[in-house]
């Protein structure tokens, strides 16, 4: 079915076949995918009376199962107590990055980006404005990178390449001849300029003539954007799509809920069978408050549904959805089997499938959080860096920057009560040190800073009394 509504998609011959599989993908997580098909849900008869089959009309239910599948991996991946710490052995360095990530809102752009690049890539584009540090999401439907021959993994070069209407560039101040055309749109990035060029009618070549006012020369010395490939597998551009797998039994479950609330509307209003002769004149009014009367030879009746069909069907839906889950390893954990409060590792033991995606997710936006970090640090040797409020400190060239991890379920008291006495018996046994002992209860009790917080407990230590002379 997927198939047959994207075929109904006008494709972009000018386009990559990448830019054609994204913008499907992204309709199927904003919801636009049925926006092609010509017909509402309720429209059975097209304007010349011919039956309009259902693979043309709108489904009236839309359950968002690919959204579902996206918002619960990336609230175990940067959601509200799971956004990791950046950590650094240089003090300055550490705690100049965390106020630049709380000024530019670091978290958010992390969120954004592992969002809209659940379809296969994303890129985070960092500028530096007035020695403020920003941090911008752009899709990669109409971005295609170029890696540096000599470190693959290095960027080159960022060309977004894309159609617009002329009306749109002549409102951003551009002289547009036919405002009713399209123009090809074209920025290149490189290590050390953002290049604009001059738009060109879509109907000929790309534009190749730089656009001086708009180009910006940033001079940091590489490309100051993060390419991300979303999970493993797909190619060099992308990764695979995280609810690729939930597409067509997503479409199934929008059809048959559709199907269901159409059965469940002709319930309410059955159709009225009258066999001849029946002596009815004028118009029938049905209601319990009409009688309806026939001849000798004729009958009435009413044509209704029964509920078992659509009971039946509420079951298949969940049977789809448990499938769909389980395809692409989502959360289906259910509020209403958990009859007592369960502990952190329980509920990860729950949802190993669900811990598993979150877990490649983390490996790969975890990854574009320290490039963007080590890019923010090594911009800091060419601009001096500030806050909205204030100045931030040196930032050590090449620092060596660090994740730390919360864990995926908040620890209840029972085990926070274990963690305790084993890190005591450890740190008393000389097995670990009192450090290592903090950072692991860092993220339970909500202690920012490990080193700070080590200097207050020594602080706090009663000093040794003198022995007597």
């Amino acid at each position: 079915m997927f198939d047959t509504i994207a075929s109904l998609i006008p494709r972009d011959a000018d386009y990559p076949p990448r830019t054609r599989r994204l913008d499907l993908f992204t309709r199927v997580l904003d919801g636009r995918l049925y926006d092609a098909l010509p017909y509402a849900f309720h429209d059975e008869r097209g304007a010349g009376g011919e039956y309009v089959p259902l693979r043309q009309r709108r489904p009236s239910v839309r359950y968002p199962l690919a959204r579902i599948v996206v918002d619960d991996s990336l609230s175990l991946v940067f959601g509200e107590g799971h956004f990791p710490t950046l950590e650094c052995d240089d003090a300055p360095t550490r705690a100049a990055l965390a106020d630049i990530a709380r000024d530019c809102g670091l978290n958010a752009v992390m969120l954004e980006a592992a969002l809209r690049g659940s379809v296969g890539s994303v890129a985070i584009l960092l500028r530096v404005l007035r020695g403020r540090v920003f941090c911008q999401v752009l899709q990669s439907l109409f971005l295609t990178p170029e890696w540096d021959a000599e470190e693959p993994d290095t960027l080159a070069r960022v060309t977004e390449r894309r159609k617009v209407p002329g009306a749109e560039l002549a409102a951003r101040g551009y002289d547009i001849a036919d405002p009713r055309a399209e123009y090809w749109f074209v920025r290149v990035w490189d290590a050390e300029w953002e290049r604009w060029f001059v738009p060109t009618p879509a109907a000929g070549p790309a534009p190749r003539e730089i656009d001086a006012a708009r180009s910006v020369r940033h001079g940091l010395g590489f490309v100051p954007m993060v390419w991300v490939r979303n999970l493993p597998g797909g190619d060099d551009i992308d990764g695979a799509c995280t609810f690729a797998a939930a597409i067509e039994t997503g479409i199934e479950i929008d059809y048959q809920l559709s199907q269901a609330g159409r059965g469940l509307k002709y319930s309410s209003d059955p159709l009225l069978l009258i066999r001849e002769p029946a002596a009815t004149d004028g118009e029938i009014v049905r209601g319990a408050g009409n009688a309806l009367v026939v001849s000798e030879k004729g009958d009435a009746k009413l044509l209704e549904i029964g509920g078992t069909a659509s009971g039946a069907v509420l079951d298949y839906v969940r049977l789809l959805r448990e499938f769909a889950l389980e395809g692409v390893h989502g959360n289906r954990a259910s509020a209403e089997r958990l009859a007592a409060p369960q502990s952190g590792r329980a509920l990860e033991l729950m949802n190993l499938g669900l811990i598993w995606l979150a877990d490649n997710l983390r490996v790969s936006y975890g990854g574009a959080l320290l490039q963007i970090a080590r890019m923010i640090v090594a911009a800091s040797q060419t601009f001096p860096l500030r806050t909205r409020a204030d100045m931030v400190g040196p930032m050590q060239a090449g620092a060596a920057i660090r994740l730390r991890w919360p864990n995926w379920y908040p620890a209840d008291a029972a085990d926070r009560r274990q963690d305790a006495a084993t890190l005591a018996t450890l740190a008393g046994a000389g097995q670990i040190s009192r450090e290592t002992a903090v950072k692991f209860i860092a993220q339970d009790y909500g202690i920012a800073d490990v080193g700070a917080e080590l200097a207050r407990i020594a602080a706090e230590q009663p000093s040794p009394r003198p022995s007597p002379a």
